[in-house]
């Protein structure tokens, strides 16, 4: 229950009625700290958390507590990310935080009368671990205050620094922490978003705050951290995920070589007098990763998927294979840890392609390239690979599934 209030702020009684409350569900960041530090070419809100991108774990959490959420970002990477859920269409975000944020509050201004909320939730897509408790508070504080947050006392010792030295120690006293959803009253807030188009707000509350309306303080939470290094995302998997055991799955490969087909490993083609000879396009570095892939799943190997005897896999592009078994690692609740590839042959040389190969692998799998090993080894002029009749793969995987 809460009640109705006026554009200035002030509590109106005795109007009492349940409140209606939207989120906004920011994703509009590109995540640049931690594309920095991870290398990942994926936004943050979007790599895999327990299986699920980052920003769906925000949804869930927020959907049983809101009327409606408002993504705003990438359109087409959002609704990819909440597919299924419950939330109303993506609306493109701004090139400020500000600017996106009034983005979806335009998109609710347009709802239906009857659908418009009387209060609005901001939150971070970044910000997957939130409690019940936690959004509670923030709603039952806009009972008194037109705007209010979560947020954590400073704990730390803060220190103001020049040239590389301390140049001082800052007070951490009334200082805090300031997290998301922070909440709002809706008629409110969207005037001021109206009123200020030309600032560019870094914090959902300053604008509350320049217009002289006082925002409440509510006990934030330490575990409701903002992805944005590596680091981070470790934690988030221990809060949210289940409890993961590891499993390796071994997979082994050949192929003999042909004439008159590309050389196709690992996803790359290369440059070579011959060709591999099989039914699909005989890529045996792919085959042995998927196999190991399926291996540690216990499911099966590669035949059991994508059976020879089928015409619709003649000349196939392996490729789609191994996306299929990265999908099932996903399906199943779990992550893969690693996977090391020993290609083992004469020629061609493999080092030249090793990181191209690499990359390719990873981005089949939707991992960082870090978690990809390809290398090569001979046989010493002994057996078939030494005789140059043909390339075979070695591939070992480390996955953690619930």
């Amino acid at each position: 229950m809460g009640c109705i209030f006026a554009l200035d702020g002030t509590r109106t009684p005795p109007h009492c009625l349940p409140m209606r409350v939207a989120a906004i569900l920011l994703a509009a960041g590109t995540g640049s700290r931690y594309a920095a530090t991870t290398g990942s070419p994926i936004p943050k809100q979007y790599v895999l958390l327990a299986g699920r991108p980052v920003i769906r774990h925000a949804a869930e959490a927020l959907l049983p507590h809101v009327a409606c959420i408002q993504p705003v970002g990438d359109t087409l990477s959002l609704s990819e990310a909440l597919d299924g859920l419950a939330v109303l269409a993506p609306v493109a975000g701004g090139e400020t935080r500000q600017a996106s944020v009034r983005a979806g509050l335009e998109a609710l201004d347009r709802l239906p009368p009857e659908q418009k909320p009387d209060l609005v939730l901001v939150h971070d897509g970044a910000r997957p671990y939130l409690t019940p408790a936690l959004i509670r508070n923030v709603v039952e504080a806009l009972g008194a205050h037109p705007g209010a947050i979560p947020a954590v006392p400073v704990a730390d010792t803060l220190k103001r620094g020049k040239d590389g030295v301390i140049d001082g120690t800052v007070s951490r006293d009334h200082l805090y922490r300031a997290q998301t959803p922070q909440g709002f009253r809706f008629p409110l807030f969207l005037e001021l978003h109206r009123a200020s188009a030309s600032l560019s707000a870094t914090d959902d509350a300053k604008l509350l705050e320049d217009a002289g309306f006082s925002v409440a303080l509510v006990p934030g939470d330490d575990d409701n951290i903002k992805l944005t290094y590596e680091d981070d995302l470790v934690r988030l998997e221990r809060l949210i995920g289940p409890t993961l055991l590891p499993r390796v799955g071994l997979g082994y490969d050949v192929h003999a070589f042909e004439e008159g087909r590309p050389l196709i490993l690992c996803g790359i083609t290369v440059p070579h007098t011959l060709g591999l000879a099989g039914h699909s396009d005989a890529d045996v570095g792919i085959h042995a990763l998927c196999d190991a892939i399926y291996g540690a799943l216990a499911e099966g190997d590669i035949g059991r998927h994508f059976p020879p005897s089928q015409n619709e896999w003649k000349d196939a592009d392996s490729a789609r294979f191994l996306v299929h078994a990265g999908q099932r690692i996903r399906e199943r609740g779990g992550m893969l840890v690693n996977a090391d590839l020993t290609l083992i042959c004469e020629r061609p040389k493999i080092g030249p392609h090793a990181q191209a190969m690499r990359e390719r692998l990873a981005a089949l799998l939707e991992v960082d390239v870090e978690r990809i090993s390809v290398k090569a080894t001979t046989s010493e002029r002994l057996g078939f690979t030494g005789r140059e009749e043909g390339i075979a793969c070695a591939a070992t995987v480390s996955v953690l599934v619930p």
